[in-house]
Order: C-alpha cells, then structure tokens, then sequence
C-alpha cells in the first residue's frame, strides 16, 4: 500500500488528518509537519496497526480541533 495523507477540512473549521500506509510510530512521524501547520491537536485514535509495526491494513486517525488555524 501506497503512503498517503487525507485531510478533511470541515464548514466550521476545524480538520482530520488520517494517514494511511504506515506502520507503527510512522504515521506521526510523517503527519508532524500536518500538525504544526495546522494546530492542537484535540483528539487521537489510533488502530491496531499503530500498536503492530508489522501490519498496516487500517490507517491511524488524527483529529485536529480549530484553535488556532483550520
């Protein structure tokens, strides 16, 4: 599976960030420059994948609230 970034920008602001095709720690080692630019992060789930660095079927999900940008 390809390595990939969705974002999901919401009418009152705030965005979601998912990644898909990492494993483990990766997704948010890959998603930090996503973070910074775009606020606090307000909420996380994270699937079993994030917990199994050997199996990246599910992405991990990143919640991101609109407190300081989108």
């Amino acid at each position: 599976m390809s390595q990939r970034f969705i974002i999901k920008v919401s009418p009152d602001g705030s965005t979601e960030v998912r990644t898909e095709g990492f494993t483990g720690s990766q997704c948010r080692q890959a998603s930090e420059f996503l973070e910074r630019s775009l606020g606090s992060r307000q909420s996380e789930q994270l699937t079993a994948e994030f917990f199994n660095a050997t199996v990246a079927k599910n992405p991990a999900h990143i919640q991101q609230g609109d407190s300081t940008c989108p």
